[in-house]
């Protein structure tokens, strides 16, 4: 089965089954992800995982709106890309996608970074964590990247060392309906998939900006589950992406992608 099948049974079915993760109500990891729950700076990787990692997928900063950040994905080169998804050893590879959602983010924090400089950032279901890297870049005080596949997370610290920079923390949970933590700025991408994820995103995004003044932007390409969502009247336009010729192959002919900045108004707290 070629990887474009394999992509399209993410972006249908399988995606589905993550969305229970993220929508967790108690906000903790599931029982699959108990034993790897955070990572930090100078966490050794196991070293089988990583070198399943490092020949399963191929070094690449083309094909996407930010040349300067070089990302282990998987790739027309890489085996997984022909080979059936359930020979995949871990679970399903979202990490492995730069999605136009966070290269639209990734792309406006390097443009501009005072958007970052000097604040505190979280980085919502990172996945490759092109967007905490570009936050590092570009001056962020601190960043914390979240994910709730620890594969990810081993991921993510081999992109720090291929762009030369000390891992951030990353953890490794469900922190959506969790305390609202202290951040300046939480970034997310691609994560309105499932209606009751984009809710339970929804609220939790609200009582973040309520409780701690943080600032929002969410980055997507304009699917339909985002669009149709009531958040979608909430959000104010900072800037929109042509999305180069190799990522609208790979995202069913999507042509662009957009960061919207989330601002509530006070009629909506008790939606």
């Amino acid at each position: 089965m070629a990887f474009r099948s394999w992509k399209r049974l993410f972006l249908v079915g399988r995606q589905n089954t993550f969305a229970k993760a993220w929508r967790s109500r108690r906000g903790g990891p599931s029982l699959r992800w108990k034993r790897c729950c955070h990572w930090s700076a100078g966490k050794s990787l196991d070293p089988e995982v990583k070198a399943f990692l490092e020949e399963n997928t191929e070094v690449t900063s083309s094909g996407h709106l930010t040349p300067e950040i070089r990302l282990r994905l998987l790739t027309p080169r890489c085996r997984f890309w022909r080979e059936k998804p359930d020979l995949w050893p871990y679970g399903d590879p979202f990490w492995a996608i730069y999605w136009p959602g966070g290269q639209a983010l990734s792309r406006y924090i390097l443009d501009n970074p005072h958007v970052v400089k000097g604040r505190s950032v979280l980085d919502l279901g990172s996945g490759c964590g092109a967007t905490a890297i570009a936050a590092v870049m570009s001056g962020a005080s601190q960043v914390l990247a979240n994910d709730i596949d620890p594969i990810a997370g081993m991921a993510m610290i081999l992109n720090c060392e291929l762009n030369h920079l000390n891992p951030f923390p990353i953890t490794i949970k469900n922190i959506i309906n969790s305390e609202a933590g202290n951040w300046d700025l939480i970034v997310l991408g691609d994560m309105f998939y499932d209606e009751q994820l984009a809710d339970g995103l929804h609220h939790w995004l609200r009582k973040c900006i309520r409780i701690q003044q943080t600032e929002v932007l969410i980055g997507d390409p304009g699917r339909h589950q985002f669009l149709s969502h009531s958040i979608h009247s909430q959000l104010h336009k900072v800037i929109e992406y042509s999305l180069p010729e190799y990522t609208r192959q790979e995202n069913n002919g999507l042509t662009s992608s957009i960061v919207w900045s989330y601002q509530p108004s006070n009629s909506s707290e008790n939606c």
